[in-house]
């Protein structure tokens, strides 16, 4: 078992709880501004926060105390439980959008908010990354790329609600929907695979 730097994790620490804040505030903002124009792409970006939170919360726990292989398992798959609902979820309201042509009205205030959220949440990741090279904690350097991949959620989100905006390209947004759903099939088959990994060890 690593031992952890006490300097090194309460900079982890930091790092985790900067980004619970932030998404929080993401989640209830973009969850009102996609109800507001109708957008399946900002609801489902809003929907994935809050997942990410809870992912935030277990990796602090596993920080601030020792590690438990049983809960760390326990954890993962109700991760992955979450993603796949949501990627359910995204995929039953994108397919519906793209049948029935809803088309999402505009908002630029998301466009601009998820600008900003690309930039911070590629920010916190690089910075957990750095951290997590030192410290050597997996469920750390996993929460980590997550963290990456939020960066790019809002990158292909804003590029599905620009699309719309600009060009009229109504199918765009869902079309963002389904791209998230796939992700989040893909992070749940790696919760999936991590929690099996965690259960080859000693228990």
């Amino acid at each position: 078992m690593t031992v952890r730097s006490p300097r090194l994790r309460r900079s982890a620490l930091r790092l985790q709880y900067a980004t619970i804040a932030w998404n929080a505030g993401e989640a209830v903002l973009t969850i009102a501004l996609g109800v507001a124009a109708g957008s399946l792409a900002l609801v489902g970006f809003g929907t994935d926060s809050v997942i990410e939170i809870f992912a935030s919360v277990v990796v602090v726990w596993h920080l601030r105390g020792e590690e438990h292989p049983h809960r760390t398992r326990r954890a993962l798959r109700l991760v992955g439980v979450a993603f796949v609902l949501l990627a359910v979820a995204l995929g039953v309201a994108a397919v519906r959008d793209l049948w029935t042509g809803r088309e999402a009205s505009e908002s630029w205030p998301g466009i601009v908010y998820l600008a900003i959220t690309a930039v911070v949440m590629f920010a916190l990741a690089i910075a957990k990354r750095r951290v997590a090279v030192d410290l050597g904690d997996e469920p750390f350097a996993a929460e980590a790329e997550m963290t990456f991949l939020d960066g790019w959620l809002s990158t292909a989100t804003l590029a599905g609600l620009l699309l719309n905006a600009v060009w009229d390209w109504w199918w765009a947004d869902p079309l963002a929907g389904l791209l998230i759903a796939v992700i989040a099939l893909r992070e749940a088959r790696e919760s999936f695979e991590d929690a099996g990994e965690f259960s080859e060890g000693p228990a």
